[in-house]
């Protein structure tokens, strides 16, 4: 099945990494599910804050 979403590379430490691992654990979902949950929400409340946010299309 094909899929238009981007991936891209986090540097993040062990330690980091491991607190995640265990908030996604505690949310009974995957690393990187948990991750895009995460950054999900937090674009929500931005524009529910400040409103949209404008990107340009590419031509």
């Amino acid at each position: 099945m094909a899929t238009d979403k981007r991936v891209f590379t986090l540097r993040l430490s062990n330690e980091v990494f491991d607190k995640i691992g265990v908030l996604a654990t505690n949310e009974h979902r995957s690393l990187t599910n948990y991750i895009e949950f995460v950054l999900l929400k937090h674009l929500e409340d931005v524009e529910r804050e400040h409103g949209p946010i404008r990107v340009e299309e590419a031509e």
